[in-house]
């Protein structure tokens, strides 16, 4: 397991001084199928190909998830999401307003997202964090698995600890780039008949919510 360290992290990391070099090795780890450690604005997630079934799988087994909970995805843009899932106008409302940034949305998938992904459902949580390094990543790759960095129910993973300590024996990569930025769990909203309903809540409250829709 690599532990690649942002010098800025004790500031908290608010630009990405991670060499190419590095991001290209993260990419080649991922395109091999392993696992990998990253950053948000949020909590650190659990990166992998959710193209791949294998590596999907990989995920799940190492957080100890049960199959039947599905596993969200980050994207980079707004081209990216709409390339996996179905936009409706709320949903593009709410991308314009607090993308990138601590919400996920819950849509309708496409047919090239897997159903392990899903857990068989034909809804797909989908976000645009907001942190330099993961967004350089998902320019790069493409989308990526971005489920919590952690076992199943164990604390939120709001720096490096908690994933280093879980799931050390899995990971490819681990990039440290200190807390995050909201140090807890994005808002997720299901948007995917059009009608926005609050899942979770999280940094961005409901009532903002019905604003940017208005």
């Amino acid at each position: 397991m690599k532990l690649i360290k942002c010098a800025d992290r004790k500031g908290g990391c608010k630009k990405c001084d991670l060499s190419e070099k590095e991001l290209d090795e993260i990419v080649a780890a991922l395109k091999a199928g392993e696992l990998v450690v990253f950053p948000t604005d949020t909590l650190y997630g659990l990166g992998a190909d959710p193209f791949n079934e294998n590596s999907v799988k990989k995920v799940f087994v190492a957080k100890n998830r049960p199959f039947d909970m599905p596993l969200s995805m980050a994207v980079s843009n707004e081209k990216m999401m709409e390339s996996v899932a179905v936009l409706n106008e709320n949903a593009r409302k709410i991308i314009r307003k607090f993308m990138p940034g601590p919400i996920t949305l819950l849509l309708t998938k496409k047919p090239s997202i897997p159903d392990m992904l899903t857990s068989g459902t034909n809804v797909v949580g989908i976000r645009i964090p907001d942190h330099p390094f993961t967004l350089r990543l998902i320019d790069r790759f493409g989308p990526i698995t971005a489920t919590s960095a952690n076992m199943h129910s164990h604390k939120d993973p709001v720096d490096s600890v908690m994933p280093l300590k879980d799931l050390k024996g899995h990971i490819h990569t681990c990039v440290d780039c200190g807390k995050t930025k909201y140090a807890e769990p994005s808002t997720i909203v299901d948007i995917s008949d059009g009608a926005a309903e609050l899942i979770r809540k999280g940094v961005i409250s409901q009532e903002e919510i019905e604003n940017a829709l208005r």
